[in-house]
């Protein structure tokens, strides 16, 4: 059995029909990317999976439990979210992960709770920022804080919008490797929506793509053609391997 699988979800906002009929399934241990242009559902697809939106029809089940039955507070232990855009505060970078440990806490914090805190802190080498407000630190530097308190919740499940949105070439591999070494450290099911298809190939197991709010395809790299691209994006690429990497290249007119 998959640690997640999703059944057949449709969703519509006003009987606007925006995801028709989702199937796939993803393991544990599995960074997985979904892929396909602007207004195709994305982002529709993962609030569907931690109940941010109650598909109209369909099943999602997390290890066997169907996520639409459980209660808030399961939920948040099961499942994190981090969406593209979140609210700035004044709290300091420390409290905002722990914030993340509140699904665990009964009758207050622990020192586990800070113990856990401190440790994604130096997975994703936020130390040297630990103690200022996260209005004072960059945007990356935000994002990762957002990942971190994700991370702390100890779910099975990571899901990531756009993870790497408006971040330059390097600091969206620095961000895309911190997040691969703490979730794989950690055996959890990521899954991210992606723009850029070669950073999904470099850092994802399973590619989804989306067509119209419908699954196009669904697999391992050997979905990521340029017959399923030109399908998907509509325009023409090369696929090459070099070096053990799938490279998707456009071509001009």
């Amino acid at each position: 059995m998959s640690l997640l699988e999703v059944r057949n979800v449709s969703f519509a906002y006003d009987r606007d029909p925006v995801l028709k009929d989702v199937s796939f399934d993803v393991d544990q241990n599995t960074m997985m990317s979904i892929l396909g242009p602007n207004g195709v559902g994305k982002t529709t697809l993962l609030k569907c999976l931690c109940n941010l939106h109650r598909p109209d029809t369909g099943q999602i089940l997390l290890d066997g439990k169907d996520i639409l039955g459980m209660s808030p507070r399961d939920i948040a232990r099961a499942v994190a979210y981090v969406p593209q855009k979140a609210a700035v505060s004044k709290t300091t970078v420390f409290d905002s992960i722990l914030i993340g440990r509140k699904p665990h806490m009964s009758l207050g914090m622990a020192d586990e709770d800070l113990e856990k805190t401190w440790r994604i802190i130096e997975d994703l080498e936020l130390e040297e920022i630990y103690l200022k407000n996260v209005d004072e630190i960059s945007g990356g530097q935000f994002q990762m804080v957002q990942i971190a308190r994700a991370i702390v919740q100890e779910p099975k499940l990571l899901i990531l919008d756009e993870p790497s949105n408006n971040l330059d070439i390097s600091n969206q591999h620095i961000m895309l490797r911190m997040i691969e070494k703490a979730v794989r450290g950690r055996g959890l099911c990521t899954i991210m929506t992606m723009h850029d298809i070669n950073l999904a190939a470099y850092y994802s197991d399973k590619f989804l793509f989306v067509k119209q709010g419908s699954v196009h395809s669904y697999g391992g790299r050997e979905t990521i053609t340029s017959e399923n691209i030109k399908s998907v994006y509509g325009i023409d690429v090369d696929v090459i391997e070099h070096k053990g990497l799938t490279t998707v290249i456009p071509l001009k007119d």
